[in-house]
């Protein structure tokens, strides 16, 4: 089972090396990893994926709780998130595929964020489901270049 975990930590170099050894060291593999600075300049959010099953999970957890700079762990898994992932796309471009390029874009609700003559990069946000299909969709054009970020995501308001 694939587990979405909210870390809330100190905003100071070598948290993010930290967890990320300790992950290693009991042999998990994180799948995605996004860092940011929160609305607190001293406050950074850490959103992983990894994959295990609760137990694992709560190993992880305790073993997190363990270290100083972590404020609050969150697994977001169960609860009701909104989660997006970024993708920038870069795709061979003629001036017969330009446009149906183009209106491929318009249909995910994307960007054309530049356009050269042999190719349009494309900036597509969405979940995971929503960026593989256009990346899909794109491929016979011929994809140059393509980088994603790693999920982030946070809980919705309660009711």
């Amino acid at each position: 089972m694939k587990h979405t975990v909210s870390v809330l930590v100190a905003n100071e170099s070598g948290v993010l090396a930290r967890i990320a050894s300790l992950f290693s060291r009991r042999g998990f593999n994180i799948e995605s990893l996004s860092v940011g600075k929160t609305d607190n300049d001293e406050i950074s959010r850490i959103t992983l994926v990894v994959e295990g099953n609760d137990r694992v999970l709560e190993q992880l957890t305790k073993q997190l709780n363990k270290l100083i700079v972590v404020h609050k762990i969150s697994d977001l898994t169960k609860e009701s998130v909104v989660s997006r992932g970024l993708a920038l796309i870069k795709v061979k471009a003629t001036a017969t595929t330009r446009s149906e390029i183009m209106q491929i874009v318009d249909i995910f609700r994307g960007k054309i964020v530049d356009v050269a003559s042999n190719s349009i990069m494309v900036e597509i946000t969405g979940n995971e489901d929503k960026i593989t299909a256009i990346e899909e969709l794109l491929r016979p054009f011929g994809i140059k270049e393509l980088v994603r970020t790693g999920k982030i995501a946070m809980a919705r308001g309660k009711k």
